[in-house]
């Protein structure tokens, strides 16, 4: 009973504090409504204070209830409308005798807005980032806000240590001036950069592969060493790709942090990974669904083989080919999808790609955004399919990798959206542009050529229709020239590429050659990819070269003591000369080409290119082989069939150790025959080809020697003045294997590595002009046995091994290289030591 009651009585307790709350809610309510009053209407609301704002349109911010009245709730809303126009910096409301007085005190104008101390980001980038603008109001809410973005600029460009204080400065009329002061500080890059659980690859190997660098010397040539979270997170990306491309399946990129070292005074990036086993392919096998479809044709587009490395990359590829292949052979509507099935045991990786019909989805349209200078055409020409075609994953993939290939564009993105019926889709292609034009003046350094410097302008995107045009022109030591360049990559609408050149050029004498040569021409070709890794181009070239000597080096030709103007002469190496040989005379054969005066070639030629490298630049591994072959003869005054290739093969022996491998070789040979230019026919391929034509081979073959210091020479120049001009020779090969790798105690942006190589090959076989009645010279062909002779046309091998130094630096690349000879003829040119470098900007 007694608990009953102290129920009862808590209860009762309970409800006396509940009505307390209930009327002092109340009471507060009734206060606010009584200092509004409950008869205000807008036509009783009086407006004080106000400039450039009128009384009507702050009045137009306040909404009445019914009766045309309005109540506390409805003030309140007003007020906050007002204070929403960012027009006022002040608005007090107050009830006096029935009316709803608003004193306002408006925000000031902006006079005018100005940046001190910025330096490293220039007026106008700052002023883009900014809300507040001059002639409109100031606003503090959005100068705070102004001052962030403004910080976050300085942050992107690796600024952290900016300090930015923005001062109102006071002027008549309500006016103000809007400065930011700004103290840049120091750049924050990014000091260091680590790697945690790699094991496979080094450090340093793995800081090729990503995107953001360590600041260096050069510090202030980069811009991958500024610290950037997009870029970080993306290089996470970028080393998973690359674990996956090397056969690690199960590789994780755990986390990608940055941490501020207050000591370094920059960022500490650090990457934690885990690389699990390398894997390799078991067995391959092609499984389709389709029926009518040619499996024989999808084995041939296999990236991927049994016993290598398992590549994803080469799987992606795979997938890609086949199901373009398949979409050629009329199934447009197949599917590839790879599965693999791996083995632990053995690190195998067993993958089947099967091939299914998918659902069938129509393109209903493609829309181009973003692009302002570029024409529509140049977008959509790099797509396989068009408005109304089967929608294919693979072909729109491709369609990307090539819109940013051009190089047209900053970024590039097509994203699919549901069309107007279950299976149609839109793809929309938005593209962000970039500058195209380039002015490049560039200068460089070799032992061979002199110094050499170039002007060029070049716009990749002329008029916006993707062709491209280029203009220089060269002045160097020993060189001099300008050309003209025109392509057009989509030719006639078809995807072959069409380019025109025009060019001329003087090449003076040096310490090598003791002529000069003028040649003036121009060169049209046509190239197409016959797949991605193979293609092959066509060309046409028509050009004028001429030969020039000084006089002390021609001038036994009208000299009265020559043979052939009844002199005595002198005998000498089994032929009459004139003393005046002894003086230096040039080669007959080089005093053949200048009596021919201007000899006009026409030739038609071909390259076929296999490209498997995984980086052009910097490749460790692939294959990259040409072939080139030219007929010279339709038209002109020169006959001959000249064919080279070479090939680069490139490996990685252990991490950060790449040998390359260079195999290369050449011949060329006459066809028909003349007359020369003294009546006598020209009987033999020999004679019908000039010196000019033959292959002139040195470091280019085997480092160690001078430009033209190999091969067949005039020996009887040699045995009598010592000098004697390098006359070519019609058959060459060359091998050379190097050995390449970082120095490990430099920072990884300085760009240097050393390299160890041995050279080896042959330059032989002169097929030229051996013979001159007008000064009744002639030169043996027979194999030299010891020297002196005329001429020594044997197969010698020539090798040398030696050291270099690369360096690719912010200026261009250089090399520096010191080779030894090891076998070498009595009359072969060295140059132990090899400089040549360039730079652009």
């Amino acid at each position: 009973m007694k608990f009953g009651l102290s129920i009862v009585r808590g209860l009762a307790a309970a409800c006396l504090v509940l009505s307390a709350i209930v009327l002092s809610v109340g009471a507060v309510s009734f206060t606010a409504r009584d200092a509004y009053g409950q008869t205000v209407t807008v036509n009783t609301i009086i407006v004080q204070g106000n400039q450039r704002v009128e009384a009507d349109t702050i009045r137009s911010y306040f909404r009445p209830g019914p009766g045309g009245r309005l109540d506390a709730f409805q003030i309140d809303e007003g007020v906050k409308a007002l204070y929403a126009t960012g027009l006022f910096q002040d608005i007090r409301p107050s009830i006096q005798g029935g009316r709803l007085i608003l004193v306002v005190i408006e925000n000031p104008v902006i006079n005018r807005i100005a940046f001190e101390g910025n330096k490293k980001v220039k007026d106008e980038q700052l002023r883009a980032e900014i809300q507040s603008k001059e002639r409109g109001t100031l606003s503090r809410p959005i100068v705070q806000a102004d001052v962030a973005r403004l910080v976050e600029v300085y942050r992107r460009s690796g600024r952290f240590d900016v300090r930015i204080e923005p001062k109102i400065i006071e002027l008549p009329n309500n006016r103000v001036d809007l400065v930011f002061e700004i103290n840049e500080g120091l750049k924050t890059g990014i000091k260091r950069i680590e790697f945690i659980g790699n094991r496979a690859y080094s450090s340093y190997r793995l800081k090729d592969v990503i995107k953001t660098s360590e600041t260096g010397l050069l510090a202030f040539l980069q811009t991958g060493d500024i610290y950037d979270p997009d870029r970080i997170e993306a290089d996470r990306e970028l080393l998973r790709r690359f674990y996956l491309k090397h056969g690690f399946i199960d590789v994780r990129v755990v986390s990608a942090m940055g941490e501020y070292d207050p000591a370094l005074r920059g960022f500490i990036v650090t990457f934690t990974i885990e690389e699990g086993d390398q894997y390799r392919v078991g067995s391959v096998d092609v499984q389709s669904s389709v029926r009518g479809l040619d499996r024989g044709l999808l084995w041939w587009k296999l990236r991927v083989s049994a016993g290598e490395v398992y590549n994803a990359e080469g799987v992606e590829k795979t997938v890609e080919e086949m199901t373009i292949e398949a979409a050629r052979q009329g199934f447009a509507f197949a599917t590839v999808r790879p599965r693999a099935s791996r083995d632990n045991q053995t690190r195998t990786v067993n993958i089947v790609f099967l091939v299914d019909e998918s659902q069938r989805v129509y393109i209903e349209r493609i829309n181009i955004r973003g692009n302002t200078r570029t024409r529509d055409y140049v977008i959509r020409r790099e797509f396989d399919l068009a408005e109304g075609d089967a929608y294919n994953r693979a072909l729109v993939n491709r369609a990307e990798r090539r819109l940013k290939n051009l190089n047209f564009f900053k970024t590039v993105k097509i994203t699919p959206e549901p069309g107007s019926a279950p299976d149609r889709i839109i793809l929309n292609v938005d593209v962000e542009e970039q500058s195209t034009g380039e002015f490049q003046v560039s200068g460089g350094y070799s032992t061979s050529d002199g110094w050499l410097a170039e002007v060029s302008i070049a716009e990749r995107n002329m008029l916006g229709r993707g062709l491209y045009g280029k203009a220089s022109v060269q002045y160097g030591q020993y060189a001099r020239g300008a050309q003209l360049s025109f392509v057009d990559p989509y030719f006639l609408g078809y995807r072959i590429a069409f380019g025109l050149d025009v060019f001329g050029k003087i090449q003076n004498p040096t310490s090598y050659i003791s002529y000069s040569t003028t040649t003036v021409g121009f060169g049209t070709r046509l190239g197409f990819a016959l797949r991605e890794d193979l293609g092959f181009a066509v060309r046409y070239s028509l050009y004028q070269q001429r030969v020039s000597l000084p006089d002390y080096l021609n001038d036994c030709l009208l000299s009265p003591n020559a043979p052939i103007n009844g002199g005595p002469g002198v005998q000498s190496i089994g032929f009459s000369l004139d003393p005046c040989f002894l003086n230096g005379e040039a080669s007959l054969a080089v005093r053949r080409e200048l009596a021919n005066g201007s000899v006009l070639t026409s030739s038609i030629g071909y390259t076929l290119t296999y490209n498997s490298v995984d980086n052009n630049k910097s490749p460790t591994k692939g294959l990259l082989a040409e072939l080139r072959q030219d007929f010279a003869g339709a038209g002109g005054d020169v006959r001959f069939v000249r064919t080279a290739g070479d090939v680069w093969g490139y490996h990685e022996v252990v991490p950060d150790i790449v040998a390359a491998l260079h195999l290369q070789g050449g011949h060329i040979t006459g066809w028909g025959c003349g007359q020369n230019n003294d009546g006598s026919l020209l009987n033999t391929p020999s004679e019908c080809l000039r010196m000019l034509d033959h292959f002139q081979m040195g470091p280019n073959l085997v480092r160690g020697f001078a430009p033209a210091g190999i091969g067949p020479r005039d020996l009887s120049r040699l045995a009598l003045t010592g000098t004697g001009d390098a006359l070519g020779g019609t058959l060459y090969w060359g091998a050379s294997l190097e050995l390449q790798t970082p120095i490990y105690f430099l920072p990884k942006d300085a760009g240097i590595k050393i390299a160890a190589y041995a050279d080896a090959g042959s330059l032989w076989n002169y097929q030229g002009p051996t013979s001159w009645a007008a000064t009744g010279e002639v030169l043996s062909g027979s194999i030299c046995a010891a020297p002196p002779c005329p001429l020594d046309n044997g197969m010698h091998i020539r090798s040398s091994v030696g050291v270099g130094l690369i360096w690719n630096s912010p200026f261009g690349p250089l090399r520096f290289d010191y080779a030894v000879p090891l076998t070498q003829e009595p009359y072969d040119r060295t140059q132990r030591f090899r400089f040549g470098g360039g730079a652009k900007f």
